[in-house]
């Protein structure tokens, strides 16, 4: 899952600049983020962040943050098949996705170094025992918080077209490239372009079923 040795240089410093920014961006949001958060607290009294493992750079797992959209316990409401069986998105959690607010915590990913303002996002840890050697290159370089496959379809295409974008992406990777999409991003967001309110497995879903897990691998 290594970088070619070319590219290395002006990789080491895109995460440079990622944490830098990463910290800026959370000082200048924090009163911002302050508010949404006593928002998300006061309709339910459930917690403000919603923190969860997600597989970062080489596949290894980090904490990713959000603002909680979803009712509390949301995951009593998931059938076998991954499909909400109610509506699970809280009143204050629809605006926040709506307008992309709740992902402003990853700014602390950012800070921290976990993940980079622009690559693949990250998927569910789950999703690791679906995915073959060709899916598992989307894990040479960070996850972002934007990124390729957002502005080409973002939550309405299918996993593996994703996958395929997001392996695109580091393959052709540039400063460049990062400045196109994030303007593409600042566009859709104020579009509000492929958004989908929950899980739409029956919609995207086309990787294979999990593996079996090896001996003292837990799920």
């Amino acid at each position: 899952m290594k970088v070619a040795p070319k590219r290395s240089l002006g990789i080491r410093a895109k995460y440079a600049v990622d944490r830098l920014v990463g910290v800026g961006l959370l000082v200048a949001v924090a009163p911002v983020l302050g508010v949404l958060a006593a928002a998300v607290k006061l309709e339910d009294g459930g917690p403000a962040l919603f923190v969860q493992p997600r597989p970062g750079l080489g596949g290894q797992p980090f904490s990713c943050y959000k603002l909680r959209t979803m009712i509390v316990d949301a995951d009593r409401y998931i059938d076998a098949d991954g499909r909400p069986t109610r509506s699970r998105i809280t009143r204050v959690g629809r605006v926040l996705r709506k307008t992309s607010l709740d992902e402003l915590p990853q700014l602390i990913n950012l800070a921290k170094g976990d993940m980079s303002l622009i690559g693949p996002r990250p998927p569910l840890m789950i999703h690791l025992r679906r995915y073959d050697a060709t899916h598992m290159q989307r894990f040479r370089m960070k996850p972002g918080v934007t990124g390729w496959a957002q502005v080409n379809g973002r939550n309405t295409i299918k996993w593996s077209r994703r996958i395929e974008l997001d392996n695109e992406y580091i393959d052709r990777w540039s400063p460049l490239l990062d400045a196109k999409i994030a303007l593409k991003t600042a566009l859709m967001v104020l579009k509000r372009d492929g958004i989908v309110e929950d899980r739409n497995p029956q919609d995207v879903d086309d990787l294979p079923p999990p593996r079996p897990l090896a001996d003292g691998e837990t799920a």
